[in-house]
């Protein structure tokens, strides 16, 4: 999902164009109360449930869409400033800068660096998480899914029945 705000509005709209900006207020307040006024972030809306432990049930049943945060994972311009050719990695570190006083909504994903694939994946799969994906921290933003990115699916998750 990208998260834009421009011109004192914030519009929440997916991969394919859907617009979930009534859908999803929490994700647009916590946007409004940034004090950058324009700005463009990657991410995943999701519901937390009370382990910590990103809720895929809860977030299609839409009994909850007033609890769904952002998982922000990339971030894409920022007060005019166009980032997607820069390194993963200093997007990365634009986004941190961006969300340092961690609003209520918006969390930056966690972002792992080195070589630690098959750990972390164990790790995630006994925390009960869906999927991870990997980047390659020196390649510039592309749109879509790339050859550069590496998804793992959690072949035990319940939601594994269902495209993500």
């Amino acid at each position: 999902m990208l998260v834009i705000r421009e011109n004192g509005r914030v519009r929440l709209l997916s991969r394919n164009g859907t617009d979930w900006t009534k859908r999803y207020p929490r994700i647009v307040e916590a946007a409004l109360k940034n004090r950058q006024r324009h700005f463009v972030v990657d991410g995943e809306a999701v519901i937390l449930g009370g382990d910590g432990i990103s809720d895929f049930n809860a977030l299609h049943s839409r009994k909850h869409d007033h609890e769904v945060q952002l998982y922000a994972f990339d971030i894409l311009a920022v007060e005019g400033d166009d980032l997607r050719s820069l390194p993963l990695h200093m997007r990365k570190t634009n986004l941190e800068q961006l969300l340092a006083r961690q609003p209520d909504g918006i969390t930056v994903a966690p972002f792992e660096r080195g070589e630690i694939g098959p750990d972390l994946f164990r790790a995630a799969c006994r925390m009960g998480l869906e999927r991870l994906v990997s980047k390659h921290r020196d390649r510039p933003y592309r749109g879509g899914r790339q050859q550069f990115w590496i998804k793992v699916k959690n072949r035990s998750h319940p939601a594994m029945g269902r495209e993500l």
